[in-house]
């Protein structure tokens, strides 16, 4: 018996496709649609490997040609010579991951780095800048990251020092180690770089601020204190020029601090509208969420470029006939597509592509409600940035491995550069650890989670965390007991083959991965807890704890992103494309939960013959869904030129 009901009959897949592609596409689709226009051309990747220098050249040259398209301006407020549509300007950004991810990065660099903290963390006396940022005028980058500290952000070395006499701030490297590194923009293009250092005035240290740096003179050399040296070669990006910078006592204007959280007065007095240090470095911080927000939309995009050109390759590609009669069969290959194995390698990607893609909608949706002030508590900010945090980890990672994935699956021809896999593969495995680190974002996700009883985000360090876990009281843990047997007793319910109805049932699917959710939390909380014990060693408790960090947040956004899908799934105008999404979702939810059935077997959740049966139902949707394969991937609206590839020329299909 079939665990789900048929697809229906779909003798349209064209209707279908153009179906899928408009509930994909989400409320910007009209901003989708006219990056689908753009000159295919212009943005093409290169076609064959440049050198770097060459390849700077060619992406310097894109984006001066996108400074004149009018989606730039979009994420800029309206006071500053923008036209304040902020989703709309990160869905265009999105749809650069579809084109050369040089351009991608070096673009978010310009506009969104380096433009979003002139932005965002200015004052009105900064404003007048933006209309050169936004033109491309003004070429910039953004220097907070240095050799010694990447992810600890609160612990750079670079100094910034106010000096009453002059008027100025000093910005200085004090060690090798204080170099700012990776620098996008720098090596090359960038004239001014909005600066992350220690600021320090009169005897008092106000923490990491930010400040404008000149690092380049009008003649194109570097100014008067800085040194400028290229990162040179990359393994991936090469049409971007990462370079790195080094200060020795450059002064600056004190006017150039970017002072929106903390500034100095006239007076040469600091004065902040946040009195408490660490929640005034997260809030600062929380204002950059857009540039992590379009690193998982530029690697989502990247990864279903990818797993386009390999579907459109396995439903051409043959590969061994069927045995048979003693003639060997009847000659025909089988299409790699039509392989149990092939299909488990890509469907569940799909499926996932999906999911990450609704996610992605639901995060712009919330991060445009948020710039544009129809939202402004700042609860809601923080459920951003963790939000933003999570699909960013998940999202990056899924495109990492999912490019590598579809690179095997497309054997040999997949490792042709004239097949655009391998440089989507060099090109995105930066992104796992820019804008964020994957392992560091997914333990903020967690921090949030045991933190949402919390006031203040900032103010939950290490310690903060175990003082929370000694909060919780044994009560919460024996009501949450109580119901653990629960989806065990359901699942149950249906013998034999039948069994499989169970998992098909939205509702069991969700409380699934709410149930592990809920264990790994709680389970958390209770190890902090026993830490804060006298005499306890904070530190040690919660590095101890870190793995379960991640697998927490971890399954917090699988849970989430999965409900999303529900959602999307619920609210799709066309029956077709709705029930081939329901499939797709089935797909998602339970091909996450097979891949932590060892979870749910250890903790008596699923008996053994459970696990099996999911797995086969995996197969059977797998298999199922191999007939609508390229309306699904057809229906992300990748336009063509951005996908040819040589394994697709039609002479070679058989």
């Amino acid at each position: 018996m079939s665990a789900v009901p048929d697809l229906p009959v779909l003798t349209d897949l064209s209707a279908l496709t153009a179906a899928l592609r408009t509930h994909l596409d989400g409320p910007r689709r009209a901003v989708r649609d006219r990056c689908r226009g753009l000159d295919h051309d212009l943005l093409a990747p290169p076609p064959t490997p440049l050198p770097m220098n060459e390849h700077r050249a060619r992406v310097s040259a894109q984006v001066e040609a996108l400074a004149r398209e009018s989606f730039v301006a979009e994420g800029f407020p309206e006071r500053q010579g923008g036209l304040g549509r902020y989703g709309d300007g990160v869905t265009a950004f999105e749809m650069l991951g579809h084109t050369d991810l040089s351009l991608f990065v070096k673009a978010g660099v310009q506009w969104g780095l380096f433009g979003g903290a002139v932005s965002m963390l200015g004052t009105e006396r900064h404003d007048a800048l933006m209309p050169r940022i936004i033109s491309g005028e003004l070429q910039g980058c953004f220097a907070m990251t240095e050799t010694g500290h990447g992810s600890d952000v609160q612990g750079l070395l670079t100094t910034a020092t106010f000096v009453a006499e002059t008027d100025e701030i000093v910005v200085h490297s004090p060690s090798p180690l204080a170099r700012k590194d990776y620098i996008g923009n720098a090596a090359d293009d960038g004239h001014l770089a909005t600066v992350f250092a220690q600021l320090v005035v009169g005897d008092e240290h106000h923490g990491v601020h930010c400040l404008l740096v000149p690092i380049r003179d009008d003649d194109g050399s570097a100014a008067d204190g800085v040194t400028i040296t290229d990162c040179g070669p990359k393994l991936g990006l090469q049409g971007v020029d990462n370079g790195r910078l080094m200060f020795d006592h450059v002064r600056v204007p004190r006017t150039n601090l970017l002072g929106r959280y903390g500034d100095i007065n006239d007076d040469g007095v600091y004065t902040s509208p946040i009195e408490n240090p660490s929640r005034r470095f997260f809030t600062m911080l929380g204002t950059l969420v857009r540039g992590r927000i379009s690193v998982a939309g530029g690697a989502g995009a990247a990864a279903r470029s990818a797993l386009t050109v390999a579907t459109r390759y396995a439903a051409q590609r043959r590969q061994f006939a069927k045995p048979g009669v003693a003639d060997g069969g009847d000659g025909q290959e089988v299409v790699l597509l039509d392989y149990r194995t092939h299909q488990r390698r890509l469907m569940p990607r799909i499926a996932t592509a999906y999911a990450l893609q609704f996610a992605q909608n639901d995060l712009v949706v919330a991060m445009d409600d948020v710039l544009s002030g129809r939202v402004s508590g700042e609860l809601e900010q923080r459920e951003l940035e963790a939000r933003a945090a999570g699909i960013k980890a998940v999202t990056t990672r899924h495109a990492t491995d999912t490019i590598q994935e579809c690179r095997e699956a497309c054997g040999g021809a997949g490792y042709l550069w004239a097949n655009r896999l391998p440089a989507m593969k060099s090109d995105t495995d930066i992104f796992t650890t820019f804008e964020g680190d994957n392992t560091v974002l997914l333990q903020l996700v967690a921090k949030s989670l045991l933190a949402q009883y919390s006031s203040t985000f900032g103010d939950l360090d290490t310690l903060g965390i175990v003082r929370f876990g000694a909060r919780l009281t044994a009560s919460t843990f024996v009501e949450r007991s109580a119901a653990r047997g629960l989806l065990q007793r359901i699942v149950d319910v249906a013998p034999g083959r039948e069994e499989n109805v169970v998992f098909a049932a939205r509702t069991t699917q969700l409380a699934l991965l709410t149930e592990r959710e809920e264990h790994l939390i709680e389970g958390l909380a209770r190890r902090l807890r026993r830490a804060d014990e006298p005499g306890a060693d904070g530190f040690a408790a919660f590095n101890n704890t870190q793995d379960h960090l991640v697998a927490t947040a971890v399954a917090h956004v699988e849970r989430t992103v999965a409900e999303g899908f529900a959602h999307a799934v619920a609210t799709c105008p066309d029956p077709e494309a709705a029930a081939v999404l329901a499939r797709v979702c089935d797909l998602y939810i339970l091909s996450t939960i097979e891949t932590h059935k060892a979870w749910y077997l250890e903790h008596d959740r699923l008996t053994p013959a459970r696990t099996k049966a999911l797995t086969a139902l995996v197969n059977e949707i797998c298999a199922e869904l191999r007939g609508v394969a390229l309306p699904l991937v057809d229906a992300f609206g990748i336009p063509e030129p951005w996908l040819t590839t040589e394994m697709l020329d039609d002479n070679l299909a058989p």
